[in-house]
Parts: structure tokens; sequence; C-alpha cells
């Protein structure tokens, strides 16, 4: 049965991989992949092991091995999902009020030199504020009104790409993986920040640089005069909305305050979400105390809630529990010990995970890292992992979720973005790279 539990992982796995060709949304393999993987362990009774590499006995009052290490995965799981639920509801609710173009409405530039740099460092700290998806979906909107041609825009959203997943990297807020990590307690705020804020700024700045002195940053945007009238009437439009700023400041209060609520309570990171949802949710609620039914339900979480991803929640669901029953029955361990006798160096294994993370979604691959190691919370190892998983993920735009929505968003050719814009987003993994490397030995005086 062991057998059979890795033989459903690779065809799963295979088939959330190649989700395009086969037309076949990823969530379907990855919950069907869950529960095989779980089921195969069940009917083969086969030997499992905790989170510390112990083998697991037989549970009290009747209750088995596998029911009790199951709830325990289960419960990790639950935590970052009820965590993911909270922090894109705040979003959308932001993002109905029409807070983000308070931001948005002050970039007035047109020299496309200027521009890319705002919107790279606009989507950078979004995205350690929002999380990388969610800043993406807003620079592509913002670059939408900015730059009329297709072409022209193309540049711009595929460097917020790169921008996005390097803010998200220094935040525990700022990506999957890395809140994964800080639920999970490998690393803390302060060390993350500590840590990764100079590498992510470094991986985002010399890409930058590099672009904007390229021919194609060059002059300014082509803006037609009808374009200009249409985007002066959209303003107004959004500067009607009620509590736009209001919903800003409080949605993006609510998400900085997380990591000071688990700071100061000790309670897990979904305990702090869950109270700053509450409270956003009440300031929608008396935002719009007098309009009709229709028009508050426009406005309301209710609304909010119906936009978000849930398919991406349950896929998050199936590739984690998948996950989870390979660290269940040994396999991540062994693969571990496998990758130290191979490898010289777990820094250059860390490097390579990188490199997949272009080609595979990093979730899974920061939850098998996750299993592998039982290093202690702030580790180098998973500092590393965590800019490495975030940031190597822009060299293809499949290897991230900002770039799959940016791809679906401006329809994004694959060939065009790996000739284009993947060397730059390879300096810049590389760069922040050795960047964090020399950090680390001088800031803890360790050797490679």
């Amino acid at each position: 049965m062991l057998t059979a539990v890795l033989i459903c992982f690779v065809i799963g796995y295979v088939a959330i991989v190649f989700e395009h060709p086969l037309k076949l949304d990823k969530t379907v393999p990855a919950l069907i992949m869950g529960a095989l993987c779980w089921a195969f362990i069940s009917l083969g009774h086969l030997p499992l092991f905790d989170h510390l590499g112990q083998a697991v006995e037989e549970g009290h009052h009747g209750e088995s091995a596998l029911t009790g290490v199951l709830l325990h995965h289960i419960g990790k799981v639950a935590e970052i999902l009820i965590f993911l639920i909270g922090a894109m509801t705040i979003v959308e609710l932001i993002d109905l009020h029409k807070g983000f173009s308070v931001i948005t409405n002050k970039i007035k530039t047109t020299k496309k030199s200027t521009m890319l740099w705002l919107v790279c460092i606009l989507a950078f700290f979004l995205s350690a504020t929002l999380d990388n998806l969610a800043s993406t979906i807003v620079m592509v909107s913002l670059l939408r009104r900015l730059v009329p041609s297709k072409m022209e825009r193309l540049y711009f959203v595929s460097m917020g790409v790169i921008a996005a997943n390097a803010g998200g990297a220094w935040s525990p807020i700022g990506d999957v993986t890395t809140t994964m990590l800080w639920i999970g307690n490998r690393v803390s705020t302060m060390g993350l920040i500590i840590n990764l804020v100079i590498p992510s700024i470094v991986c985002m700045v010399i890409p930058t640089f590099i672009a904007s002195k390229m021919p194609w940053m060059k002059g300014n945007i082509t803006m037609p005069a009808k374009v200009k009238k249409e985007e002066s009437e959209l303003d107004n439009e959004e500067e009607k909305i009620l509590g736009s700023r209001r919903m800003l400041i409080v949605g993006l209060s609510a998400l900085v305050f997380v990591p000071i609520f688990k700071t100061v309570t000790h309670l897990p990171p979904y305990v702090g979400m869950m109270f700053g949802l509450g409270i956003v949710w009440l300031v929608s609620e008396f935002i719009h105390p007098e309009e009709d039914f229709e028009a508050k339900h426009k406005y309301s979480a209710h609304n909010a809630l119906s936009r978000i991803e849930m398919s991406s929640i349950l896929f998050f669901l199936g590739i984690l529990v998948s996950v989870a029953a390979l660290e269940s029955i040994g396999v991540l361990k062994d693969l571990a010990v496998w990758l130290d006798a191979t490898f010289p160096s777990r820094d250059f294994v860390v490097i390579l995970l990188g490199f997949a993370s272009a080609l595979i979604d990093n979730v899974p691959l920061v939850a098998g890292s996750m299993g592998m190691y039982t290093f202690p919370t702030d580790d180098k190892m998973w500092h590393f992992i965590a800019f490495s998983a975030g940031t190597g993920g822009s060299m293809l735009i499949i290897g991230s979720a900002a770039g799959v929505a940016a791809m679906g968003m401006e329809k994004i050719d694959f060939i065009w973005y790996l000739k284009n814009i993947a060397w730059l987003a390879l300096i810049g993994f590389l760069a922040g790279s050795g960047v964090f490397l020399v950090m680390y030995n001088i800031i803890h005086g360790l050797p490679n």
C-alpha cells in the first residue's frame, strides 16, 4: 500500500501541474488525491509517525492511531484555511468599497521608467500587507487605467509580479507559504522581517533597475484623449463611494494587527484574523446604515464572502492533506535523509527548491519541507525556504499565484514571459539569495 500512496500522489500531482493542457481545475485532483492517500494508508494499516518522526501508538478509549494523526493534521490545515478565508474577505471588503483607489488615484506620471518604479514599489509593499495574489489583482486593475496599450502594459504587469512575490516573502501574511511557516511556528514575525526584508528588496530592486534601462521602458506611456476622459469619469465615480478611505485604513490595520495580536496574546494567528475580520465587518455594516437592502448588500461582507476564491481554499485543503499523508508514513523524512546524503549543502537544496517553485506550486513544496525537517523556530533553513519558495516562482509566469492571476487577467503568453522577463526574475532571485546568505552569516556569525 505504500507504493499505492506514492503512485496516487505522483499521478495527482502531475494532473495539478498540467491543469491547463488537461483543462481540469487543479482543485479536483488535489481533493481526490488527499482522500485516496489516506484511504490507502488506512486499508494497508501502514505504520504512522508523528511530526517528530516518532512511531505513533494506538490511542486511548478505542481511538485508532490513524484517527489521532489525521485529526492532528486536519487541525493544522484548518488553522491555515481559516486564516486565509479571513484575509481574503477583508481584502474583498476593501475592494468592494474601492479602497485601493485611494492609493492608485495618486499616480499621475506618464513616464514609463517612473511608472515602473511606482508600480513595483506599490506591489512590493501591498503584497507584504495583503498577499501577493491580492496585490497583483489590484496592480493589474490599476495598470489597465494607467497604461492603455496592451503590449506596453504586459511589461509593467510582469515586473509587478516579480515585485509582489518579493514583497510577500518577508511578511508573515504576504504569501501562503510564509503564512504556513508562521502558523506552523517555523518562523516568527520579527525573525522573518529581520532576515528577509533586505534580500527581498534586492530581489525587487535589481530587476526593476535593469528593466528601467531597457529600450521598452524609454519615453512616455501612450495616453489617448478618450482614455484620459474615461479615466477621469472613473475617478469621479470611485470618489463617490462612501467609506473608501475608512475601509482601506480599517482593513489594512486589521491585517497588520494580526501579528501584534499573536505576540501579545500568544494565541494562534487565525484567532487574531477572526478578531480583525469581525472589526472590519462591523465597520462595513455601519458605513451604509440608511441605504436600501440591494445597495447595502453590494458593499456587505456577505457579498465579499461570495467573491473569495473557495476553489483555492479547497485546493490548499487537498494538497496539504496529501502532503500530511506522506509525512505521516515517513516518506518525507526518508527524502530529507537522501537529500542530505546526495548534496553537500542544504543551502544548495533550498536554491533548488526555489527553481522547482517556478514549475511546481510552492504550497506543497513548503508543506513537504515542513514535514522533512525539524529545525527550531527561526532557523536559517526556514528563512531561506521562505525566500526561495516565495521569489523563485517569479522565474516562470505559472510559478506563483500572482503570476497565474496576471496570466489569466492579461492573457500573458508563457513563451513571451520566458523570453522577456524570466531572466530578470532569475537575476533577482540569485542576487537576493546571495545577499541572504552573506547577511545571515554576518548577523549570526555562522559558517555556510
